[in-house]
């Protein structure tokens, strides 16, 4: 199995945990910036952590939750019961140096998307209202999307999140295309993770992540619930007829921007539709 694909630990508790440390690889020698964890909370269950030297974004994937940060209490929040609704999720953004929590109302999952923080945003609810809702592409490269917390929306530090559903027999973050360069303004350095569900759970994906030269190419069958790790190079995605794709994004890096160029090899396909990745 490749070192870029992670697969839960069980279906209970936190059965994802990436960060900076555990990312690392022969695949991914350089990784320093997103982390990534899931929670699945049955109800009534809680739990909390600290930020450290980190800012987070908390993202109610499902399910009810009652969420507290920096000793401000937000109540319950969140209303889809199943991604595949495609209704907005309610998020949280929490500061390095603080703290959340996060009790259960029904059963839930939780996505907590980390990043080096710098002080520079307070804690705050990231309601429905606050994130837009577009779509990309044409034809089998028509995709739905909705940017959490984009560069446009001034609310983090170093995080950029997104959220997007891929219908099925459709391709996303295509045409391949890639931000591994720090050369603002024409490409910034991002690592990026793909947290993947299927619907109906039991299908999967593909994504393949490689670099012009191929010295990393890596193509990955993607279960529900596994999440593909992006240290660099392009990173296209398909869904089989039958399944529909959801993918959690999380970027971070350098700088809090996204800046990529599609692989030269499939420019035309930009070309001649006029909507890129």
């Amino acid at each position: 199995m490749s070192s870029l694909l992670v697969k839960p630990t069980g279906t209970s508790g936190k059965v994802i945990d990436i960060t900076p440390q555990s990312a690392k690889s022969d695949l991914a020698p350089d990784w320093a910036y997103v982390g990534f964890a899931i929670h699945h909370l049955a109800a009534g269950d809680t739990t909390s952590e600290a930020t450290g030297d980190r800012e987070a974004i908390i993202v109610i994937v499902d399910g009810k939750v009652e969420l507290a940060a920096g000793g401000q209490e937000f109540g319950e929040c969140g209303d889809r019961m199943s991604v595949f609704e495609k209704k907005k999720p309610t998020c949280l953004y929490v500061p390095n140096g603080s703290n959340w929590s996060a009790t259960a109302i029904t059963q839930c999952t939780i996505a907590v998307c980390t990043a080096p923080g710098k002080s520079g945003h307070p804690v705050r609810l990231i309601t429905p209202a606050d994130i837009g809702d577009e779509t990309r592409g044409t034809g089998a490269n028509t995709r739905h999307i909705h940017p959490i917390a984009m560069e446009e929306f001034d609310v983090a530090d170093s995080l950029l999140v997104t959220e997007v559903w891929t219908p099925q027999g459709n391709w996303s973050s295509y045409p391949p295309h890639r931000h591994d360069e720090d050369d603002f303004p024409r490409m910034t350095y991002l690592e990026e993770t793909y947290y993947h569900r299927l619907n109906p759970s039991q299908g999967f994906g593909f994504q393949r992540v490689f670099t012009d030269d191929r010295s990393l190419d890596e193509t990955m069958a993607v279960s529900d619930g596994e999440v593909v790790l992006v240290p660099k190079g392009h990173h296209p995605c398909g869904a089989p007829y039958g399944y529909d794709m959801y993918y959690l994004n999380v970027m971070a890096g350098p700088m809090r921007k996204w800046r990529f160029e599609n692989h030269p090899d499939h420019e035309w396909i930009v070309e001649r539709d006029g909507k890129n990745a």
